[in-house]
């Protein structure tokens, strides 16, 4: 009967975290500034009985929060950062609560909150039925620049986690069996001789130039990665004013690919290339990593587990409000951008479960600093709906939809299947963790995690521009 005990538990304290996920979507804050939803979660695991530890790697805002004792220990991954410029208010029209704003168009504000309703479940029924073993929510920052866990991991706050498990808000019900793309951000800075650009220009030496014949060289190299790499890039510093010859200019770099070996592979080239360019402008070039997040190793025993959980959580049923809603918010968006996003039930919010093995060995186009905590433990991930089928992370659409009544069911139904799942993995139900392992050490034999992010490279925690 703990499993009921669990969804009864839930169904009952279900306003106390539909309050919380309210209140952190209505106080957004970037990668690295989250206090008031690090705070406001840690206040409460404290108030349950968790133990905190704070901060961690170097980080005001990150946590873990501990309850009970021995093995196994199951961890549940958190996050809570907003997206500059992204807000939003729960409307069908784009209309910003702050004009230029944070929001939640990743749907952070479910995303964690759902892990702290998980954990503070599991651990009423660990009291009730005297399970032993060790469960802790992750509270992690800065998700959204792709380095928050890379510094918690590099601290080891993961190493002796048995296996976590996480979520996502999405449009459909499924687990990710798909890998997501590992990722480096790397800023090149170069530094010219200042001059004036009319009465002696033969005097200056361009850093504006080198980024641009760094940038023209790194479109050519496009042609030349593997299949399915993304290279994008942004001008920071341009310089001052045209009639000054530039003395600093920076060009801010993604580069994705498959695997963390490609990335240090493309990465190797475009440094090349800005070397290149420094030499053919006679100006100096150096470089800074930002983050350095592995792709992610899916973990098909603990995604199955999630999956049966997931028949068991009480199901998703939509309002003809919440219908509405979803319809109208969905005349927003270009109709071939839904078209081609839509499924095969023509239901607009998705309700059914899927668990498509086929889609194992396949890669997802983003990118996620949850890569890293799957190569030191086995993690298992789960999407849940949150959203109208068609509608795009990172946009004012999926703002409103994460603050609307759709992403709290959404974030309920993870909180049920983490927490379920957790207890099995807990009781060790089928020697699940067994073989969870056994699947994580076949596919990391000969590749021990190493931190991608440079031991002498400190958290961002101002100035992210």
């Amino acid at each position: 009967m703990s499993k009921q005990n669990i969804l009864q538990w839930i169904k009952n304290n279900q306003s106390d975290f539909t309050e919380m996920a309210k209140k952190i979507w209505e106080h957004p804050q970037i990668a690295y500034e989250e206090n008031y939803a690090s705070d406001l979660q840690a206040s409460k695991l404290k108030e349950e009985g968790f133990s905190i530890h704070s901060p961690i790697g170097g980080i005001s805002t990150a946590f873990v929060a501990e309850y009970g004792s021995g093995k196994p220990i199951i961890g549940i991954l958190g996050e809570y950062d907003a997206l500059p410029g992204l807000s939003q208010t729960v409307n069908t029209v784009q209309e910003p609560v702050e004009l230029d704003g944070p929001g939640h168009g990743c749907g952070h504000n479910l995303l964690g909150t759902a892990g702290v309703e998980a954990v503070i479940a599991l651990k009423e029924v660990m009291d009730e039925c005297d399970i032993n073993g060790t469960i802790r929510y992750y509270g992690c920052p800065a998700e959204e620049v792709l380095s928050g866990k890379t510094y918690m991991a590099r601290e080891g706050v993961f190493d002796d986690l048995d296996c976590a498990l996480t979520w996502h808000p999405w449009t459909s019900n499924m687990t990710l069996n798909m890998s997501m793309q590992a990722i480096v951000s790397i800023r090149f800075h170069f530094k010219g001789i200042p001059a004036h650009a009319a009465a002696s220009p033969h005097a200056g030496r361009s850093a504006l130039d080198a980024v641009e014949l760094m940038n023209v060289g790194t479109n050519f190299l496009r042609e030349h990665v593997v299949d399915g790499s993304r290279i994008h890039y942004v001008i920071t510093n341009g310089g001052l004013a045209p009639n000054i010859v530039p003395e600093h200019a920076s060009v801010w770099y993604y580069l994705r690919a498959s695997t963390k070996e490609q990335v240090e592979d493309i990465l190797r080239r475009v440094e090349k290339i800005a070397q290149g360019a420094a030499l053919m402008t006679e100006t100096e070039v150096y470089s800074e990593i930002d983050a350095f997040a592995y792709d992610t190793l899916p973990n098909e025993a603990l995604n199955d587990l999630m999956f049966e959980n997931m028949k068991l959580a009480v199901p998703l049923a939509y309002t003809v409000e919440e219908a509405k809603f979803a319809q109208e918010l969905l005349k927003t968006v270009d109709s071939n951008i839904v078209k081609m996003t839509h499924n095969s039930t023509n239901e607009i919010l998705a309700s059914d479960l899927q668990n498509d093995k086929l889609t194992k060995g396949k890669v997802l186009t983003g990118s996620t600093d949850v890569g890293d905590v799957s190569w030191i433990t086995p993690v298992g991930s789960i999407m849940v709906t949150c959203a109208p089928i068609g509608i795009q992370l990172h946009t004012w659409q999926a703002t409103a939809s994460f603050g609307s009544s759709i992403g709290i069911k959404g974030m309920h139904f993870a909180a049920q299947t983490m927490a379920l799942s957790a207890y099995d993995l807990l009781l060790n139900n089928n020697h699940i963790l067994e073989r969870a392992k056994e699947e994580f050490n076949l596919s990391t034999k000969d590749k021990p995690y190493v931190a991608g992010i440079p031991e002498n490279v400190k958290p961002k925690t101002t100035n992210l521009a």
